[in-house]
């Protein structure tokens, strides 16, 4: 049976330089983080804010959290302090949450905008024509950062579908100049044909963890 350490080493050794992986430790107890962690893992992704709280309150305080779910924005203070990156801001009104939660603390945010490009209703994130509209709003904005795009591909075997989500997000990226920004698309079973595509951030967490734990 192989460990958390043998599991990161192998994805490590996939993962070509400048791609940051992002173990995403959702539903997995704090005892594998501190594992991942003690194997020099200081990166991690959460997508419930109670549970992201939770563990922030127990383990290492460098641990760069990434918020990875959906956020309600009646969850945005609870996390703002101390939240590394928020990946999945997929709305106008969920941005000016932030701003307005971050000011409040005077702290700047980083964030990515997510993209919905995957042929499925269930996943969330801005339309191409509606990042169009953000792209511009958040000029306007002094407490939030934004540092990239998110995105998930289609839920298929089809790797020329997965390859489409990914290149359209990467062109986006490109005709915004976001291309030497943050592109995080790539999960366990995609992240190298993200990687094929411009990734520069996969979120990993069965191929660490195993799976989850709910």
């Amino acid at each position: 049976m192989t460990t958390i350490e043998d599991n990161i080493k192998a994805i490590r050794a996939t993962l070509p330089q400048g791609v940051t992986l992002v173990c995403v430790s959702k539903f997995h107890p704090a005892e594998s983080i501190q594992a991942a962690y003690d194997a020099g893992e200081r990166e991690f992704g959460e997508s419930r804010v109670q549970e992201l709280c939770t563990k922030y309150e127990v383990l290492p305080k460098d641990i760069r959290w990434h918020f990875i779910g959906h956020l309600q924005t009646n969850k945005v203070r609870q996390i703002i302090s101390f939240v590394h990156l928020i990946q999945s801001v997929d709305s106008l009104r969920l941005l000016h949450v932030i701003e307005a939660e971050a000011a409040r603390i005077n702290r700047v945010v980083d964030v990515l905008l997510e993209v919905h490009v995957a042929q499925e209703d269930t996943k969330s994130g801005f339309s191409i024509e509606e990042l169009e509209e953000a792209m511009c709003r958040t000029k306007e904005l002094e407490h939030v950062r934004v540092c990239g795009l998110m995105t998930m591909a289609t839920n298929t075997a089809d790797e020329k579908e997965i390859h489409r989500c990914f290149r359209q997000v990467r062109d986006i990226a490109i005709r915004h100049g976001l291309d030497n920004k943050i592109l995080s698309f790539g999960m366990s079973d995609d992240y190298m044909l993200a990687i094929e595509d411009g990734s520069t951030m996969v979120r990993i967490g069965s191929r660490i963890f195993g799976e989850r734990q709910y």
